[in-house]
């Protein structure tokens, strides 16, 4: 079993944007290593969306175990705090094998789930989620933003102004407890607490990126990925599933409604691809304890020096997760805290007052 100069077994992840061969290195580093990789992509652990997710076949994974691949329905609402919870079961039962774990994807929200935790609760509220939801509907998306701004600023600071999912779950969170999202998150667990983990990140130059993405949605499309979509379709998934919100379906399932041509669709997933690549560069540069490597992860250059960091790390104590994963009042993205103080009216009086006034802008 891989393991640093503690003694403790050791996790390797493999990180960084969309296109930078992260995959392609996950093989080299289990091939070395005798390692089993664990996804860490939240669009791959659905069934049957493969294509646009970029889902290494079988017949190329050179028969290195895959792990958290194709464990939900598309109707499923799989979270992070799933995902650290199921990776860390594999982790360990990976170690109970002699062999070396290996998380390899580009979703940094799941990396930080399993290895700084997640605040699991409280549950949801139908009602509370159904008032909010009635208030987007009749104020706007954005008015509940404000509002979000008001009580809890640093998750205002990380979430988009038109993610209603998102901004309804932290107002959740505050009136439910009267705490902030982000405060919760302070106090949390990783589940691999003590466990070293030696994360790895790659990157390349933006033309690379361009040219890379621009190349993948072209073959994604002569794969089959419009047959795939209406395969799915026609199997009774609604358009409505999570997956089909993200990056590529979204697009393509466009296409297919008439909204732009393919020539068109192609380009859009194109560009959108390029500018996820710049939100998961900025949000793996917040990470702590990231080693940075130049280039593809297929490139010789790159295997070389990460096969001799492995070799001196597995010589070397390593950084473990610990039970104080963020400093108090820092957002899970890192972004810092907005100057904007809190309401000093209670906003559960006020909400359930139904006497919401919209805060300035």
């Amino acid at each position: 079993m891989s393991a640093c100069a503690s003694g403790k077994p050791l996790v390797v992840a493999i990180l960084g944007p969309t296109a930078t061969g992260k995959s392609a290195l996950g093989l080299a580093v289990a091939e070395r290593f005798n390692g089993e990789i664990i996804n860490c992509d939240s669009t791959q652990v659905f069934r049957g969306f493969d294509i646009g997710t970029d889902k290494l076949p079988p017949s190329e994974q050179r028969g290195i175990p895959h792990h958290l691949i194709d464990i939900a329905e598309p109707t499923d609402d799989y979270t992070a705090a799933q995902f650290g919870s199921d990776a860390a079961r594999v982790i360990h039962a990976i170690h109970g094998r002699g062999r070396l774990p290996i998380v390899v994807g580009g979703t940094g929200f799941y990396f930080r789930a399993l290895t700084r935790g997640l605040f699991p609760g409280p549950g949801r509220d139908p009602a509370l989620r159904e008032r909010l939801e009635a208030i987007a509907r009749r104020r706007g998306i954005p008015f509940l933003h404000r509002l979000m701004r008001r009580v809890d600023p640093a998750s205002a600071g990380r979430i988009q102004p038109l993610d209603l999912k998102r901004i309804v779950r932290a107002l959740e969170v505050y009136f439910l407890t009267g705490r902030p999202l982000t405060d919760h998150f302070a106090e949390t667990v990783s589940p691999i607490a003590g466990m070293p983990v030696l994360a790895i990140a790659l990157r390349i130059a933006a033309d690379q990126t361009s040219q890379r993405v621009t190349r993948r949605v072209d073959q994604q499309f002569e794969r089959g990925l419009l047959d795939e979509i209406r395969g799915l379709l026609a199997r009774g998934v609604p358009e409505t599933a999570r997956p089909f919100g993200g990056l590529v379906y979204r697009q393509a399932l466009e296409h297919l409604h008439g909204v732009r041509d393919e020539a068109a669709t192609r380009a859009l997933i194109a560009q959108e691809n390029r500018r996820y690549a710049r939100r998961q560069a900025t949000w793996f540069r917040k990470e702590p304890d990231l080693q940075w490597f130049d280039g593809p992860g297929e490139s010789a250059a790159t295997i070389a020096a990460v096969m001799a960091s492995l070799e001196m790390s597995i010589e070397t104590p390593l950084a473990t997760p610990s039970s104080a994963t963020l400093p108090s009042g820092t957002p899970p993205s890192g972004t810092s805290p907005s100057e904007t103080s809190p309401s000093e009216t209670s906003p559960s009086e006020t909400l359930f007052a139904g006497r919401l006034k919209e805060p300035a802008p």
